[in-house]
């Protein structure tokens, strides 16, 4: 990991429909649940709301404890061959890390991914930052952002506003996961984009803002 200090802003951002879009690796890697346990899991339907904790949502559907933790571990063990090799970074998130650097701050990736495999994809991007810090989601990434002193949190989900909340962040929202731009605002966003492609012109606004 990087770390750099400057007079720029700390921008924390969600990994899952923010800066990549794994939705496809993801379905794969639940019809591989099915086939291996024998059951019924939606996986278009989990791909479509990437979120929260793995655990949790397969908590959502009643399974006891030890059963969602061999579904977990089977989830993790295929994950690098499944969803890594099948995920595609969403268009601007590369230019808005590197519109961080350029502001002379640090960026931050904070998701509630499981954080070895959220590595992975940042290794196989070639994306390099400031603290990558996985397994949480909503108020407990807004932990996470206040500790790292984060100014900004970027997210497509409701949660990710929470976090920024949490922080007493200014949260950005992106249009590219389940939500859309209104829903975005409605939860708090100062501002929604349609994707990330508009953040670094965003970013540059706001340095010119705060430093005003």
């Amino acid at each position: 990991m990087l770390q750099r200090s400057g007079d720029g802003p700390t921008v924390g951002f969600d990994l899952d429909m923010t800066l990549i879009d794994p939705r496809a690796g993801m379905v794969r890697a639940f019809d591989a649940l099915n086939d291996a346990f024998g059951l019924d899991l939606d996986g278009e339907h989990f791909a479509a709301n990437l979120g929260p904790p793995l655990p949790d949502v397969l908590r959502g559907y009643g399974f006891d404890e030890q059963l969602v933790a061999r579904l977990v571990a089977h989830f993790r063990e295929i994950y690098p061959q499944v969803v890594v090799p099948a995920t595609e970074p969403l268009p601007g998130a590369a230019e808005s890390l590197a519109a961080v650097r350029a502001a002379g701050g640090r960026a931050l990736v904070i998701t509630g991914k499981y954080e070895a495999n959220a590595a992975l994809h940042l290794r196989a991007l070639g994306w390099d930052v400031d603290r990558l810090a996985g397994d949480v989601f909503a108020a407990a990434k807004g932990e996470v952002l206040r500790a790292e002193r984060a100014a900004v949190y970027v997210g497509d989900h409701l949660g990710d506003l929470i976090a920024a909340d949490t922080a007493g962040a200014t949260g950005v929202g992106v249009a590219t996961g389940p939500y859309g731009a209104e829903a975005l605002r409605v939860a708090g966003a100062e501002s929604a984009l349609p994707d990330l492609t508009g953040f670094p012109e965003w970013l540059r606004e706001y340095c010119a803002r705060t430093r005003a």
